[in-house]
Parts: structure tokens; C-alpha cells; sequence
């Protein structure tokens, strides 16, 4: 970059240097979609696949719609449970009512669905914030839990009350092993978080920003609250509705409206808070975050017992990770509020400069 400094041109590299994060952070992103792509699936078992890495990812999606709510534009949300129950239930309808659709198109179908479920209920965030649209917001779980419960239409007037999904394919293409079920996965989250981190830099997403930080004053400089709220709601529904319907087609197979109770609304959310609020990568930081931990105390917490003679229980190793998310929460809110992301961002540019930290 030229300057003029005593009226002669001279030459600055501080533009080019600031370029050389953003394509090491790029490249970076590349290595780890192309690492997951091929790397993984050769490596992983079964179990691997099932237990951790398909809920992983299809929940990663789910917070990363949570987030553009929460995170990038301020509005608290403890409705993401039906959300993702209206898409799961809403493509399942869609599977077998339209003759020959897609399954993948059926799963996107879930998607608008959930945004129109979505900008019904963001409505009142026209009036309400705060507490008070949380608790808006909560309404919208328990209605959902009661119309998939009770409305039976929903489930195909099935006896038992829940509703199975097989024979997955892609085009043509059967997805059967928990390998292509992974793969498919990772499409689905790999798309939607390049969209999300682009959509979030773009003009929508500084309206989205400029209403978390402060309405009133983004009102003034000529941005339209209600439009902003309600796209950030039906964005954020969209991608919770897609993520709700992997979750039955992909992860489930099979499941009742208890799979997607207010506990799930509560996980998710708590998901944002500890990866990270207003972060792409915080969504997936919180989504391991809550799906390692209580693998990790399942195994640890008998291992610490046993040189003492003690036993563990189910119900106390149950009872240990809720104490153990609350606990993280309460320091993620006290002394980090940005949550994982913000420390990986601080290590990432202390190892920049390390060994020369001057």
C-alpha cells in the first residue's frame, strides 16, 4: 500500500500482513472440512459415528441457528425445541404425503416450515424483550409439545404416538452405514455454516448486531427493527428446522414429541452460551462441549472411584454432569462471557506471535 509522508511515495505492508490470518484461517477451515470428509470415515467405528460424531454435528447445526438468534441479533430464545420438532415432524409429513420427494428435499421442507413457526412466534419480540420474550418464546415448546402429542394427524394417526422414518437415500443413493449416515450429515452442516458465517458479514447481519447491542439507537441510524428481528427468526428457525429433522431422519430413526421437550431447548442454549455467543465457531465448540462431556464423565468418574473403593451410579453420574453444566455456565457468564471461542481466538494469537510475544 502507497502513502505520502514529506511528499514522497513510500511503501506499507501492514495491509498484507493483515491479510496473511485470514488465508491462514481459511485454509485452516479447508484442511479441517477436507479432514472430516476423508480422514474421519476412514478412522472412526461405528460406535464412534453413532454415539459422538453424527449427534455432534447435527446439533453443531442446531446451535448455529440458536446463535444467529441469540448470539447475533440479542433476542433469548427457549423455543429451539420446537422448532426442531415442527421441521422433524413437518418433513416426515412431507415424506409421506407427497408422492417420489426427495428426501432431501423433504428435510429442507421442514426447514420453511419452521420459519413460519419461527416468524409467528418472533412476533411478540416486536413488543417484548428480555425475560419477557423468553417466556414467549417457552410458549411456543409447550403448544408444539401438546399439538405433536395430541393433534394425531401429525403422526399419521399412528397408535403408539411416534413416528419411524427408514430406508434414508440421497437421489437414488441408500444411506444405510453410519459412515454415509456422517457424510450426509456433514454436508448438510458444512453449506449451512458457510452460508451463516457469510450471512452474518453481510449487511444483515450488522443490522442483526446492531440490534443486540442496542435497538433503539439502530432505529434511529435508519435500521428497521421489525425487519431485522423477523428474519433473524425465521433464518435462525430455518436452520433449528433442519437440524430437527436430521435429528429424527438420520440420528433417531424413530422418536415421540419427548424427544424434542423443553430439556432440549434448555441444551441448546446452553450450548451458545458455552461455545460462545456471536460465533460460528462457538456453536461447535459447545455442541463437543455438551456431547463429549458426559461420555467423558460416564468413563472418568468410575476410574476416580474405584482406587477408593467407591461405586458410582447412573443417577449420580447424571446427577454430576447437570451440576457440571451449571457450574461451567455460571463461570462462562461471570468470567468469560464469549465462552470457548473467545479462548481460542486469545490462543490462536498468542501462538501467532509466539516465541516473540514483543
Amino acid at each position: 500500500m502507497l502513502y505520502r509522508e514529506n511528499g514522497q511515495f513510500k511503501t506499507s505492508y501492514r495491509a498484507d500482513l493483515q491479510i496473511f490470518p485470514i488465508l491462514q484461517d481459511r485454509v485452516a477451515v479447508l484442511a479441517i472440512i477436507l479432514a472430516a470428509a476423508v480422514v474421519v470415515p476412514m478412522l472412526a467405528s461405528d460406535y464412534m459415528f453413532r454415539a459422538i460424531l453424527i449427534p455432534f454435528l447435527i446439533l453443531s447445526l442446531a446451535a448455529l441457528g440458536v446463535n444467529i438468534l441469540v448470539g447475533y441479533c440479542g433476542q433469548i430464545s427457549l423455543g429451539s425445541g420446537a422448532f426442531m420438532a415442527v421441521g422433524a415432524y413437518a418433513a416426515y409429513n412431507c415424506l409421506i404425503r407427497i408422492p417420489g420427494i426427495p428426501m432431501v428435499l423433504a428435510i429442507l421442507l421442514g426447514g420453511v416450515f419452521a420459519t413460519l413457526v419461527g416468524i409467528a412466534f418472533g412476533i411478540p419480540s416486536l413488543r417484548v424483550r428480555g425475560l419477557y420474550l423468553a417466556v414467549a418464546t417457552l410458549a411456543a415448546q409447550f403448544f408444539w409439545d401438546w399439538a405433536f402429542l395430541r393433534i394425531k394427524w401429525f403422526t399419521n394417526y399412528t397408535p403408539s404416538g411416534s413416528v419411524s422414518v427408514s430406508n434414508l437415500n440421497f437421489f437414488g443413493i441408500s444411506i444405510d452405514t453410519p459412515a454415509q449416515r456422517y457424510l450426509f450429515c456433514l454436508g448438510f452442516v458444512v453449506v449451512f455454516a458457510l452460508l451463516a458465517k457469510n450471512l452474518v458479514r453481510s449487511a444483515i447481519g450488522r443490522e442483526w448486531m446492531a440490534i443486540r447491542d442496542m435497538d433503539v439507537a439502530a432505529a434511529v441510524i435508519g435500521i428497521r427493527p421489525m425487519y431485522a428481528k423477523l428474519s433473524a427468526f425465521a433464518v435462525s428457525s430455518f436452520i433449528i428446522g433442519v437440524a430437527g429433522a436430521l435429528w429424527g431422519f438420520v440420528y433417531l430413526g424413530a422418536w415421540e414429541p419427548a424427544a424434542f421437550s423443553v430439556d432440549r431447548s434448555f441444551q441448546l442454549l446452553f450450548m451458545v452460551i458455552i461455545g460462545g455467543m456471536g460465533s460460528i465457531m462457538g456453536s461447535f465448540f459447545g455442541a463437543a462441549f455438551i456431547v463429549v462431556l458426559p461420555i467423558f464423565l460416564n468413563q472418568f468418574l468410575p476410574l476416580l472411584a474405584s482406587p477408593f473403593g467407591w461405586t458410582v451410579s447412573t443417577a449420580a453420574i447424571a446427577h454430576t454432569e447437570f451440576m457440571v453444566f451449571g457450574a461451567l455456565i455460571v463461570w462462562f457468564l461471570i468470567v468469560e462471557p464469549h465462552g470457548l471461542a473467545r479462548l481460542w481466538s486469545v490462543g490462536k494469537q498468542k501462538l501467532r506471535l509466539w516465541p516473540f510475544p514483543h
